[in-house]
């Protein structure tokens, strides 16, 4: 069906949450072989968390566009399934190697324009990948919506990075939230990234306990963990709505540099989230996490309540 614009309604299985559930299947925790360290951490009155990895399980341990793990038959499924038409095998072949050139592009000129970490906003990524296909035929027609890119983005992302949450994630947030704890996120995303919770959850971050203005997503601000400059929009949100200062806040996180290095460097208190083998990021060979210790480590997300 089409509207006086004359681009295709969205239907039901077009919406992103219901692009995550159809591709989604249950996922457990690959065990790390960590001891858990559960250190009382006094004074925490605001916690801050990590996506993939911490809270939901990453088949590939990151946010896809991250790990680069990419196939040309993942993106022709993803063509397909997303209603493009034309030479979708060429183009599944064309376009993921234009995939890692573009991401590449991106962080070159973030690095040139002074970002420390770089970060994408994978639709535009998309849509000049698509752009190029259209001029050389190998994709017929011209004009795809905003709408239909995103879909092809996602229909990527869960093909070549499965998720699913992470036990007792909503029960964890919820004993948080009754305990009127303010709570955010610190997370290298895309557009997707939020989406997963009301996918999941069936409930919006604002609705789980997430205060919105403490949600800080690399796609955003161009810059991703572990860049000093993301925790300082998060303080500021923290302070301003709540009255809450950084050296008051907890931050949860699977990867030692990303997470624990950039939040306590930031004054945040830490813990290690070593629940899951994909994604525990211990960064031995890295300078900055040789002699670093989390305030506690903890393996499953209901140890948390127990610490604060």
């Amino acid at each position: 069906m089409e509207n006086a614009t004359g681009s295709k309604k969205m239907t039901r299985m077009d919406r992103l949450e219901d692009i995550i559930q159809k591709n989604s299947k249950p996922l457990l925790p690959q065990p790390t072989g960590i001891e858990p360290q559960l250190n009382r951490i006094e004074g925490i009155k605001a916690v801050l968390f990590d996506v993939y990895g911490t809270l939901i399980i990453s088949g590939s341990g990151d946010v896809g566009t991250a790990t680069a793990l990419d196939t040309a038959e993942a993106l022709t499924q993803a063509l397909v399934v997303s209603g493009f038409e034309g030479e979708l095998e060429s183009a599944g072949h064309i376009g993921k190697d234009m995939l890692k050139d573009e991401i590449l592009s991106w962080h070159k000129a973030g690095r040139e324009a002074g970002a420390d970490y770089p970060e994408v906003e994978i639709t535009k990524v998309w849509m000049k990948i698509i752009e190029t296909l259209c001029n050389t035929e190998t994709i017929r027609g011209r004009n795809h919506d905003i709408g239909k890119i995103r879909k092809l983005g996602l229909e990527y992302e869960c093909r070549v990075n499965p998720v699913y949450p992470m036990p007792k994630c909503m029960e964890t947030l919820e004993q948080l939230r009754q305990r009127g704890l303010p709570m955010g996120i610190v997370s290298n995303a895309q557009f997707y990234t939020p989406v997963l919770f009301s996918a999941f959850f069936e409930k919006s971050i604002e609705e789980i306990g997430f205060d919105p203005a403490c949600c800080i997503w690399s796609y955003k601000e161009l810059k991703a963990k572990p860049s000093s400059s993301l925790f300082p929009k998060a303080a500021k949100f923290l302070k301003q709505n709540h009255g809450i200062s950084l050296s008051e806040t907890l931050y949860v996180g699977n990867d030692m540099l990303n997470d624990i290095y950039t939040a306590g460097e930031a004054g945040c208190k830490t813990v290690l989230f070593a629940g899951d083998q994909r994604s525990l990021r211990m960064r031995e060979d890295d300078e900055r996490c040789a002699d670093l210790k989390p305030d506690a480590v903890i393996t499953e997300l209901a140890q948390l309540p127990a610490l604060i």
